[in-house]
């Protein structure tokens, strides 16, 4: 079975005009789904570059409901699966019916809601799944042994296993322990498993496909979007 590899990008930086071109971009260069952040004032888990993608975005005055109504205009055009990551009061404020419905209608395939936890997850999770859209789980390096277990049970879609203590950024190594997580995680989960955090270079994709399903790989991606280094994103998603 081939391996996932799924850039992050931060819709609308740049203009919710750049969305399409730089999701077809992705797709036609080796990636097999897109994590499609939404722009937000307050974000807790992202890291200086995205958090400034979030700033241009918002500056360019891209909403939640921009980047919706954007892809279902264009997702005949759209061939690999989309997941949408938001934060909770941009969903709040659309309404959370409105925003599963809507995702129903722009193809999504899954929502990340990162500050949101399993328990006080059913507010999202049980609209969504009206339409059959799978809500995310993280798991983390700090998750007690049972509380992985609870959340790897009934969970959706993939298991996010977030790789570093932190937020988003890129990094030079990681400490053995999340490769043991990563391990004991997939030999317990009945989806797959997807790692994320600090992801930037091809070793390190090499590194984390043989004790996983997929990478997430977002402050690369974005830094290199906003320059318009083509060049270094089709190098780090080819095969």
């Amino acid at each position: 079975m081939s391996k996932g590899i799924a850039p992050y990008i931060m819709a609308g930086d740049g203009g919710i005009q750049t969305l399409l071109p730089t999701i077809e971009f992705l797709q036609k260069n080796g990636a097999t789904m897109i994590e499609v952040g939404i722009p937000f004032s307050d974000p807790v888990a992202d890291g200086p570059v995205i958090q400034e993608a979030g700033l241009r975005a918002l500056q360019a005055n891209v909403t939640l409901q921009d980047v919706l109504q954007e892809i279902t205009l264009h997702k005949a055009r759209i061939h690999i699966p989309l997941v949408i990551m938001c934060y909770a009061n941009p969903i709040y404020a659309f309404g959370i019916e409105s925003f599963a419905k809507a995702c129903d209608e722009a193809n999504i395939k899954g929502v990340i809601i990162p500050d949101v936890p399993l328990e006080e997850e059913l507010a999202f999770s049980s609209p969504l799944k009206a339409y059959q859209i799978p809500f995310i789980r993280f798991i983390t390096l700090t998750s007690p042994k049972e509380r992985i277990a609870t959340i790897i049970e009934n969970a959706e879609g993939f298991i996010y296993a977030v790789t570093v203590k932190g937020t988003t950024g890129e990094r030079a190594s990681y400490d053995q322990t999340i490769f043991e997580l990563l391990k004991e995680v997939k030999a317990i989960s009945h989806i797959p498993v997807y790692a994320g955090f600090g992801i930037h270079t091809k070793e390190q994709i090499t590194q984390f496909h043989e004790v996983c399903d997929g990478v997430i790989i977002g402050s690369k991606i974005v830094q290199a979007l906003h320059h318009k280094d083509y060049e270094s994103i089709t190098k780090l998603l080819a095969p």
